[in-house]
């Protein structure tokens, strides 16, 4: 006797609609254009504003053209560009390093939390140009202070964002770990850690954003080499067009780390999370 042959199953219809084929790369397409349209209707209106102003005070997008090329060919643009880069890089890095492990230790122990509460309130309020000051009297003129304030500006925001991620964290599963007598750190690691690490992932892009920043006024500060010290000198010299060139190549440099690296790298991390949440 003959086994009936196996026919595939149907699929089963959930009643959600389903997206086209095509619609994600439409709409790609279509938020891409828009952005074009945008980014052509400011150097429109940069042109036709610098139209009735003096070259020292808004010079013409073709002028700062012409200075980014200058710039370019120079031979400490990318010497300039490379330190400025490295010291941010490697101040987020630490701030990243130091605000995922605090923030985790003072979430999991709420004594802990509640003793250091102040001293991390007092540590936001104090201004980055504040920090850059004291940077300036501990090191000197050194790659440690632009590195030290970059540090001081992203680690309160990492700190604090993965801190208060903590309180999110499902009381049960912490209560079914401890049941099956999982060290503390193994609690943080496999309960507390994938809860904040998409929360960390939102603090760490403005972090970067707003360490990248303040490295500018800590480098015009404390360093001597670095896009900051050249955007000084441009503005002691009234060199606007180069002042322009510089603040929009850092520009484009952080809009393409996060098109490039930060975005994707958190779509792949998290995406079972939006496989989850579409199942």
């Amino acid at each position: 006797m003959s086994a009936a042959p196996l026919t595939p199953a149907a699929p089963v219809d959930d009643g959600r609609p389903k997206a086209a084929p095509g619609a994600a790369r439409d709409r790609r397409l279509k938020l891409a254009a828009l952005r074009l349209a945008l980014l052509a209707s400011l150097l429109a209106i940069w042109q036709v504003a610098s139209l009735g102003a003096p070259p020292f005070v808004l010079p013409s997008p073709m002028r700062v053209w012409e200075a980014w090329t200058a710039l370019v060919a120079s031979p400490t643009f990318w010497k300039d560009l490379g330190v400025t880069f490295e010291r941010i890089v490697t101040g987020f890095a630490l701030a990243a390093v130091f605000g995922v492990a605090v923030g985790l230790i003072l979430g999991a122990s709420r004594t802990l939390g509640e003793f250091f509460e102040p001293v991390l309130t007092l540590i936001t309020t104090v201004s980055s140009a504040i920090w850059a000051i004291f940077a300036l009297i501990w090191f000197g003129l050194s790659n440690w202070t632009t590195i030290f304030v970059v540090f001081m500006t992203a680690m309160p925001l990492i700190l604090t964002t993965v801190w208060q991620g903590t309180r999110t964290v499902n009381a049960d599963f912490v209560e079914l770990a401890r049941t099956f007598r999982m060290s503390q750190a193994q609690v943080l690691t496999k309960i507390y850690l994938p809860t904040i690490l998409p929360l960390f992932f939102s603090s760490a892009r403005l972090a970067f954003g707003f360490g990248a920043r303040v490295s500018l006024v800590a480098e015009t500060l404390g360093a001597s080499s670095g896009v900051g010290v050249r955007l000084k000198q441009a503005a002691d010299l009234l060199q606007t067009d180069q002042v322009f060139a510089w603040t929009l190549t850092l520009v484009a440099l952080m809009l393409a780390l996060e098109a490039l690296v930060l975005k994707p790298l958190e779509a792949r991390l998290f995406r079972w999370k939006k496989q989850a949440e579409a199942s």
